[in-house]
């Protein structure tokens, strides 16, 4: 599996309550199950008008499928190609 970055242009998602959240989040795993392990969610930060989003999948366009699946658009999806840490510099 492949780590991406997906960048969701969704305006007012910083102000959601938990809630709303909760329901964002059912809503994405409903999609992700359709899936049959193509994708998978790690995280996602969210701030004012955007989210930032990890996942592992086998390809990008299985992102973009999810994305399509869940309704949450992914405006940008960027692959992984490193990832470095302060521990890096050990």
């Amino acid at each position: 599996m492949k780590r991406f970055l997906i960048e969701r242009d969704l305006p007012g998602v910083g102000q959601l309550n938990g809630r709303q959240l909760k329901e964002a989040s059912t809503t994405s795993n409903a999609a992700l199950a359709k899936l049959a392990g193509k994708v998978q969610w790690v995280q996602s930060y969210v701030v004012e008008d955007k989210t930032f989003c990890v996942y592992l999948a086998d390809h990008e366009s299985s992102v973009y499928e999810h994305a399509e699946l869940s309704g949450f658009p992914a405006s940008k999806v960027t692959e992984v190609r490193a990832v470095i840490e302060p521990m890096t510099a050990a």
